[in-house]
């Protein structure tokens, strides 16, 4: 249509400020929906933009391939239970990668089987043909490499969160120098190919780059996944960005660098939460894994507090107060239309009840505010750490469900913990506290937590979902 070819330029600004409006609507949980749609509008302006201004696209081809992956992605979006949604989006990460990476193979290919024909003869057949420059070699070098290790990367980093038992944590004296000699090697062939256009260098620089993506992962611990996905969102949208440089796709740039930017921004905020460097976290494996050791061998076993549902039901009815910590036990017991029933009951008995979230609560950003508007519990309701932490001294009772080191108070009376000075939520510091647990056993981190042992603290054993309907049956006067 050459309506769209002459103003696709336009189209694609119109694409861009959309773009620009999801992220400022998914900033909040009250313009999220707005935010997404916007982005899916977006996306449909861009693709279908690209689509026409392409020069002799073959049609069964593309609209093959969307058919297709709009099968699987509506599929997914469908059946994906969101105790998966962290795996998921890693996964989604690694597409990304793997089509920057075969985009800058297939240009380069394509350039050079143009190259080897006549240039008269491909003139006259309508193709435009020029040498690649060194930008466009350069741009390629770095789109393929960035989306070569972002693949491989999020491909370990699902297996990781899915609990995959190929996704196994190496550590070990030699994986630093492992490390650096991979990333050396590629860097080496890539500049190579940059300088003498070699596609020997090119395809060892790739083939290095998809090797490194997993051995720089590999050794970061399951406690720090959630900054890890973060980062590799990040890479992918550089990766795109670059890959949008090469194809002259003024649209692909923007939203790759929107993606790469919030991503980044992303990673800081939640390592800011944790007190951690992201260099300590890529580079550090202080957390979880098997990078943390909980030595208990020379201590006596501590006593822990169990009560009943029934116990737990009439302590939050009598309560002025009650705050709960929702965490990733809540997402894996599916609890939190659960949990809406119990805060609305106690509200119309005149309880006043907030939910308090932790940035890295659960095993991606937002993980809980998601859960709970999925439950349609009150925006209002829910206060971010720096909002709630000040009113738990004066709070009756803290409901925890499955949060375990985003509420351990280590990070702060503990200098030898590895959590110490990671800000949390000061849930220690209420009149009481109930935690609802499968087992007494330890967190993401693989940290004991010194909350579970406070005299002040009842631990409550079972699935979060049973647990909290127990305890709302026990409110109603129903409990057995």
């Amino acid at each position: 249509m050459d309506f769209i070819r002459d103003y696709a330029d336009w189209f694609y600004l119109i694409g861009a400020v959309l773009f620009i409006l999801t992220l400022r609507g998914l900033s909040g949980p009250k313009t999220a929906i707005a935010g997404n749609r916007y982005g899916m509008i977006a996306m449909a302006i861009a693709v279908l933009t690209t689509f026409f201004v392409a020069e002799n696209p073959v049609v069964w081809m593309i609209v093959g391939a969307m058919v297709l992956g709009a099968i699987v992605g509506i599929a997914r979006a469908r059946t994906v239970p969101m105790t998966q949604m962290p795996e998921t989006v890693a996964l989604m990460h690694s597409l990304v990668g793997l089509a920057a990476v075969l985009i800058a193979v297939a240009a380069i290919i394509h350039n050079n089987e143009l190259a080897k024909l006549d240039v008269g003869l491909l003139q006259a057949n309508g193709v435009n043909f020029h040498e690649m420059s060194k930008v466009h070699l350069f741009e390629l070098f770095v789109g393929c490499f960035v989306g070569a290790i972002t693949f491989t990367a999020s491909v370990f980093a699902y297996g990781k969160l899915a609990a995959k038992k190929w996704a196994k944590t190496i550590s070990g004296t030699w994986v630093k120098p492992v490390q650096a000699l991979i990333f050396i090697t590629m860097f080496a062939a890539g500049i190579h190919f940059f300088l003498t256009g070699n596609m020997t260098s090119f395809w060892a620089m790739t083939g290095l780059a998809l090797v490194f993506g997993w051995v720089w992962i590999a050794p970061v611990g399951g406690g720090d996944m959630p900054v890890v996905v973060s980062l590799l969102n990040s890479f992918s949208g550089w990766a795109a960005a670059g890959i949008g440089f090469t194809l002259e796709n003024n649209m692909l740039i923007v939203a790759g660098s929107l993606v790469g930017s919030s991503g980044a921004i992303l990673s800081y905020i939640m390592c800011k939460a944790m007190n951690r460097s992201i260099i300590n976290v890529l580079f550090g494996g202080a957390m979880g894994g098997t990078a943390v050791v909980v030595d208990t061998g020379d201590k006596a076993p501590r006593n822990h507090r169990s009560g009943s549902a029934d116990d737990a039901g009439f302590l939050m009815s009598n309560a002025d107060s009650v705050v709960i910590v929702p965490g990733y036990g809540m997402a894996q017991g599916r609890a939190q239309n659960a949990v809406k029933e119990l805060a609305n009951l106690l509200k119309e008995q005149g309880v006043t009840v907030r939910f308090a979230i932790h940035p890295v609560a659960g095993r991606m950003p937002g993980h809980m505010n998601v859960l709970l508007a999925e439950a349609d519990v009150p925006y209002e309701d829910i206060l971010e750490m720096d909002e709630i932490n000040s009113d738990f001294p004066v709070t009756d009772v803290v409901l925890v469900i499955g949060a375990n080191d985003v509420v351990n108070p280590a990070a702060k009376d503990d200098p030898s913990s590895p959590i110490y000075g990671m800000p949390i939520l000061e849930a220690h510091k209420a009149r009481t506290i109930m935690v609802i647990k499968r087992s007494m056993a330890t967190g993401y981190a693989g940290l004991d937590n010194d909350l579970f042992y406070n005299d002040k603290t009842m631990m409550i054993f079972g699935d979060a979902k049973k647990v909290v309907e127990d305890m709302t049956k026990a409110i109603n006067g129903n409990g057995h």
